[in-house]
């Protein structure tokens, strides 16, 4: 079927893209300044979305996108002066959602990174077709200007394709967490004497990894070890007032709830509720609802 052949002509390509190790040269370069650039906790967590739960980039691109669409029925219908204002307002918002894409861009690596860069360069083209469609409307060439959008709205599909390719092929902004299997009742994943105030240690229980720790009152907290955001190992983290720190991106969770300090994490961290018996440690899923 023609959709068949599409979409293995598509993986494919995708494939070609996440394999092509020329497009380090140029995309490794500027993830770095772009990292340097959003170093910032603050601005690293607004542009993340971690006050939402939920990544910033999905929700903001669906305004440019939205708007360019609705340009095209616009010029269907004969109306140039809506469209004009469409594709206005597609450019006034495009720099935002590309600053969050970019944001969530610098943590990728290795095939994320070189798709989510053609990716990047596929949508700077066509910001540059609907900026010129609209110089061109502006100046009274509304011919010219619906023709450049078709280039336009072309390249914003194939882009479209490949940030989709990310998030549901690669899981870029998925919470890593979320298959991990239930842990079934109480289970013993340590001696007490290896848990200690201001160490992290790790552990594992029915194939759920975790990192275990005390507070100076001796209470013991259990989190899952993958952090959400990429699945950094936070019992190579360190300790920083009452948080654990991921090694990888510095997101920040509380040992008492999981919940995000600071970002790029958007997604809690999963919480195990504890005891000790017989100088075990033991742990089971905290109960919710």
């Amino acid at each position: 079927m023609l959709i068949n052949r599409f979409g293995a002509l598509f993986e494919r390509l995708v494939r070609r893209i996440e394999t092509a190790e020329s497009l380090d040269a140029t995309a490794d370069p500027v993830a770095e300044r772009a990292g340097r650039l959003y170093g910032g906790p603050r601005v690293r967590s607004l542009l993340a979305g971690t006050p939402l739960s939920h990544p910033l980039h999905p929700l903001l691109v669906t305004v440019p996108i939205g708007s360019w669409a609705a340009a095209m029925v616009l010029d269907l219908v004969g109306n140039r002066s809506g469209a004009r204002t469409a594709i206005g307002v597609g450019l006034l918002t495009a720099p935002l959602a590309a600053a969050t894409g970019t944001h969530d861009w610098t943590s990728t690596v290795g095939g994320q990174r070189r798709v989510g860069w053609v990716h990047a360069l596929l949508n700077a083209s066509a910001i540059g077709l609907y900026a010129a469609s609209w110089v061109a409307r502006r100046r009274g060439h509304h011919r010219t200007g619906q023709l450049l959008t078709i280039p336009g709205f072309a390249l914003l599909g194939a882009s479209g394709s490949l940030g989709g390719h990310l998030s549901y092929a690669r899981g870029v902004g998925v919470d890593v967490t979320a298959f991990d299997p239930e842990v079934p009742g109480w289970v013993d994943v340590a001696a007490s004497t290896e848990v200690e105030h201001g160490r992290l240690t790790g552990a594992s229980a029915a194939g759920v990894e975790l990192v275990l720790t005390r507070d100076a009152d001796d209470t013991l907290h259990a989190l899952a070890d993958r952090c959400t955001h990429r699945g950094g190992p936070l019992h190579e983290g360190t300790l920083e007032d009452g948080c654990v720190r991921c090694p990888w991106h510095d997101s920040r969770f509380s040992l008492a709830d999981g919940s995000v300090v600071t970002g790029p994490a958007t997604r809690p961290q999963p919480v195990f509720e504890t005891r000790e018996e017989d100088g075990r440690v033991l742990v089971r899923h905290l109960a919710t609802g």
